[in-house]
């Protein structure tokens, strides 16, 4: 059966229910799901629990689900960019599970590897590991952290085959790769889909196994989070 279908929408049919759990992949506005999240927008699903590095910025990747106040929970490593994030958080509105950036990192990519647990040295003597197991090996002490597996993940590609191969460019690899592969069922959209057999197997960054629904979502418009310039030099 072809993994393509014709909008985020039919790609999230039968998928979608009140307090799901999500991996999404990006990093700031990079390499972030943007068709697929506006398709989660527009079906009104509430009560999310969502996995991602962070939660967008105002109005902007799932900054637009927090807006709509469609998510319960957010696990996450930054927060910094979203004022929206911030008082929900503030005012008791949104849970929130801080958890460091190379830790979520892995706890996705463990998830995807069917590991439920590992051990770090990140986060110990910090609210990072309040509540948590300790062990000690070779005398130093490591907090145990919980794979994530989700009821879907949604990721945004450069590039795909229609076996749902993906390559992901530059720094929107980010996230994505271990979030695609921490969930019952990925969804990728991508900025072209070409023929099997036309992408080099050593360029491909996530095979197309992981890859159970595909879309175009071409074209995208590129948001610059901040924008930075400089006076121009005198001739």
């Amino acid at each position: 059966m072809s993994k393509i279908y014709p909008s985020a929408e039919a790609a999230l049919e039968g998928l979608l229910f009140d307090g799901m759990s999500i991996c999404s992949g990006g990093f700031g506005l990079s390499g972030i799901p943007e068709r697929l999240i506006d398709a989660i927008v527009a079906a009104g699903t509430k009560g999310l629990i969502v996995a991602s590095n962070n939660c967008g910025i105002d109005g902007q990747g799932l900054g637009k689900l927090l807006r709509t106040r469609q998510i319960a929970k957010m696990i996450s490593s930054y927060v910094g960019e979203n004022k929206e994030f911030e008082r929900q958080y503030l005012s008791g509105e949104l849970e929130v599970e801080f958890s460091p950036q190379g830790t979520l990192a892995e706890r996705m990519r463990a998830g995807g590897a069917g590991i439920p647990g590992f051990y770090t040295k990140t986060g110990v003597g910090t609210l990072v590991a309040e509540g948590k197991e300790l062990k000690e090996f070779d005398g130093e002490t490591y907090v145990l952290e919980r794979g994530i597996r989700a009821d879907i993940a949604i990721v945004k590609g450069w590039k795909a085959d229609e076996a749902g191969n993906l390559i992901f460019r530059k720094t929107a690899r980010n996230f994505n790769q271990p979030a695609a592969t921490a969930a019952n069922v990925c969804i990728a959209e991508v900025e072209e889909i070409v023929p099997v057999g036309s992408l080099d197997p050593d360029s491909i960054h996530l095979p197309g196994i992981y890859v159970k629904r595909l879309i175009n979502g071409s074209p995208y418009n590129k948001h610059i989070e901040f924008r930075t310039t400089r006076p121009r030099a005198a001739a």
